[in-house]
């Protein structure tokens, strides 16, 4: 049989396609990888079962020194991550549930740091380091002074450390430009000297590099461009204090930059900085990033007045808030006023939408309809702070003590196994390829073979 040279091309593209499909893909951007979406790639196989006392099914283990809940990123070959390292030694960590608000005191110099990470051997490639000095804002005695996750898209590396700067890096560690937004005070609102540092992660979409600063004093998200850091646009928000992570809606007809919030949920055009649409109400301590799926924007918070879900429409315009009694409007397809999470995002994976609460109470609803299928307790854990990420029909929870529950995707709750880190574990982790990578207390960790 023989074929015209138009024919063989063809072929060959089809056959090339065929086999990229195939290929499991190593890249997790940013805080729960693309768009926060914190799902693998379809039809590949990740680990359900492992232990690192025990050292089952461990790839490689590296120590890290310094305390960071930020997550790890992948792209290609190489992991990042950042880290605070404290000039006196050890920083001390209390975990679990409590209410304690005070920040902790008289923080001693750090050092601020950007690591690069073999994907395949965890062998460090290189460090370089941002910023030395005493932290401008305390730290929450649960936090750290690097919480927020860097972003790249394979040609530069962007870290956020709050006050102390954004960083952009390039893939050899060089870097490029930095940018210093002044003192941004976190802490809440209604106790000002309750001082619990920054955390929310600057995001890359396209040419630009998003960031969202709700602080005590002037509020703002602006956009950067990415290859000089120079600013874009920068638009005020009358907001309190937030630790969430902004996410990119791309519409057919607008791309949106979506952002939590207590008093400005919203969404903002991405060129111009321009509001789009605006929901007031729920939590007074917005912390969940926004997340997309089933063709709506989910956003939940909680503390204070309320933890709501909102399953909101992507053409939404203008104030969409809802009146008093109401469940839903024009834009808002459904919500529920009490049942959202405080500390982690939620995750849309296949037709449901799942979140869960600091205690371990995981809650499973019907993505498109708000139809709630089950809300069951994950166990033992005494908190759970890391967000979930999700991919070959499981679902996975780490929780604040190292362990980590796997449960099976569905409307029917089923744990499928429990996991040990070996040591406390806040970060959300990444998916990459088909090994999840782990960022613990003093320690890096791939899982799977």
């Amino acid at each position: 049989m023989r074929f015209s040279p138009v024919a063989f091309i063809f072929i060959l593209l089809v056959f090339s396609l065929n086999l990229t499909a195939q290929q499991p893909t190593a890249n997790w951007p940013s805080f729960r990888g693309f768009h926060a979406q914190g799902t693998a790639q379809a039809n590949i196989k990740i680990p359900q079962s492992w232990s690192v006392p025990d050292n089952k099914n461990i790839k490689w283990r590296v120590p890290i020194p310094g305390l960071a809940h930020s997550s790890p990123i992948v792209w290609g070959d190489r992991v990042f991550i950042t880290t605070a390292i404290n000039s006196k030694g050890k920083s001390e960590l209390k975990l679990g549930l409590y209410g304690n608000i005070a920040p902790v005191k008289n923080p001693p110099a750090h050092s601020w740091w950007i690591y690069c990470l073999d994907r395949q051997t965890g062998k460090v490639m290189w460090k370089h380091k941002c910023h030395d000095g005493i932290p401008q804002v305390k730290r929450h005695t649960k936090a750290t002074h690097a919480n927020s996750t860097p972003t790249t898209d394979g040609k530069y590396i962007v870290a956020f450390f709050g006050s102390e700067g954004l960083f952009c890096l390039d893939m050899e560690g060089k870097q490029i430009w930095a940018r210093n937004f002044g003192l941004l005070d976190s802490g809440f609102f209604r106790v000002p000297r309750a001082q619990w540092g920054f955390a929310s992660s600057p995001i890359i979409h396209e040419d630009k590099v998003i960031i969202q600063c709700d602080v005590q004093k002037n509020s703002f998200i602006a956009a950067l461009d990415l290859k000089t850091g120079k600013t874009l646009w920068r638009t005020a928000r009358t907001e309190v204090p937030t630790w969430s992570t902004p996410t990119v809606y791309v519409g057919s007809e607008q791309t949106q930059v979506i952002v939590n919030g207590f008093k400005h949920i919203g969404g903002y055009d991405l060129e111009t900085g321009k509001e789009v649409w605006q929901l007031s109400g729920g939590g007074d301590i917005p912390v969940p990033t926004p997340v997309i799926g089933y063709k709506l924007i989910f956003i939940t918070n909680a503390h204070g007045p309320g933890s709501p879900i909102y399953a909101i429409k992507p053409d939404a315009k203008g104030n969409i808030s809802l009146e008093q009694g109401e469940h839903s409007n024009q834009f808002i397809k459904w919500s529920v006023p009490r049942g959202g999470g405080y500390m982690q995002t939620p995750i849309v994976y296949a037709d449901h939408f799942y979140t869960c609460r600091d205690n371990g109470v995981l809650s499973c609803y019907a993505a498109e309809t708000g139809k709630l299928f089950y809300r069951e307790r994950l166990g033992r854990a005494t908190g759970f702070t890391a967000s979930p990420v999700a991919g070959d029909g499981k679902l996975y929870f780490a929780g604040e003590s190292g362990e980590v529950v796997v449960v099976k995707a569905g409307e029917k709750f089923k744990v499928l196994s429990r996991n040990s880190m070996g040591e406390s574990c806040m970060a959300t982790p990444a998916i990459s390829s088909r090994n999840l990578i782990f960022r613990t207390r003093s320690h890096l960790v791939s899982i799977g073979k």
